[in-house]
């Protein structure tokens, strides 16, 4: 059984790594826009929250 914890830990490594790159590149007003649009879309309020949904549908239309 898939665990959503370790899909989202996988997401958040390469969240982590999308933010370093951004904050060497952008000036510090874009960066926290930015920081902030990557964690709405893959934190709780998008991404994580999609993925405990879909693991959950899918484990309560398992039959037997």
């Amino acid at each position: 059984m898939i665990d959503p914890r370790d899909i989202v830990g996988l997401v958040n490594l390469h969240v982590s790594k999308v933010l370093t790159v951004a904050e060497a590149a952008l000036p510090e007003s874009q960066f926290k826009a930015f920081r902030k649009l990557v964690l709405d879309e893959f934190g709780r309020n998008g991404l994580e929250t999609e993925v405990y949904d879909l693991i959950n549908k899918h484990r309560g239309s398992r039959v037997g």
